[in-house]
């Protein structure tokens, strides 16, 4: 039944990286501990390789279209160095209540950017500085803490501040994920041999295998219908950490 799941679990995880561009992090970690009952830190070092490998796997194709804003990515990923250590460093600290309530914070920020409407504009406008610098801090410290590489701030900002094509802001997105989340597993090195791989391994399979053929045929969907259907599945998500963790637990 676990090697079901855990199939099942990819499949999903690489179509969502492979059709959206993000949110691959938001389904494996409330995965791994709800269905598979790993802890918060053994959820978010196990999610980290997973997404990795899916995220990698879906870029892919994007490069090879030339989708990929590779420069911008590079310091975004550069600068969040800090607080991607950072965050691992101090995980095991903070308490398991207080990481599974900022998990869903964040996932209702996630959820919420999704809804918001991209421009009309179409002219690509170069990222600035600052704004570099603020977004890199910001997802390197959620993808330290909780695991998420970050393409849900990635994307909108990118859409709706820049200009930017949805195509290239899912594409530079997964090469965001794909490097914050390969830094991030390297971040989480003294939480390897707590983790049964057995698990993540069949489920990066699977998000790997998907992902690639989500990624191919993206562009064959609304991604406006894409974003709006994995907001509302992230609010519930979102909703049940909360419940779970305030109320039942």
């Amino acid at each position: 039944m676990e090697l079901v799941l855990a199939i099942l679990t990819g499949i999903a995880i690489g179509a969502i990286l492979g059709y959206v561009g993000a949110g691959g992090s938001m389904l494996a970690v409330p995965a791994f501990i709800y269905i598979f009952e790993f802890n918060p830190v053994q959820a978010t070092t196990a999610a980290l390789i997973v997404v990795f490998i899916g995220a990698a796997s879906g870029a892919l194709p994007k490069l090879r279209k030339n989708e990929i804003l590779i420069k911008e990515a590079l310091v975004i990923w550069a600068i969040g160095l800090s607080t991607n250590f950072t965050g691992a460093y101090f995980l095991p600290q903070i308490p398991e209540k207080t990481i599974l309530t900022g998990f869903a914070l964040v996932l209702v920020v996630a959820g919420t950017s999704m809804l918001i409407p991209a421009p009309k504009e179409s002219s690509e406008r170069k990222v600035s500085p600052l704004a570099l610098i603020a977004i890199s801090l910001v997802i390197g410290a959620i993808t330290g803490l909780f695991g998420i590489g970050g393409g849900f701030l990635a994307i909108p900002i990118l859409i709706l501040f820049y200009n930017v094509a949805p195509a290239k802001a899912a594409g530079t997105s997964l090469f965001i994920i794909a490097i914050n989340t390969l830094t991030g597993f390297f971040a989480h090195y003294r939480h390897w041999d707590e983790v049964n791989w057995s698990i993540p391994l069949v489920v990066a399979l699977m998000a790997l295998v998907i992902s690639r053929l989500a990624s191919r045929h993206s562009s064959n969907i609304s991604p406006a219908t894409l974003k709006k259907a994995f907001a509302f599945f992230v609010f519930a998500i979102a909703t049940f950490t909360l419940v779970d963790t305030w109320l039942i637990s």
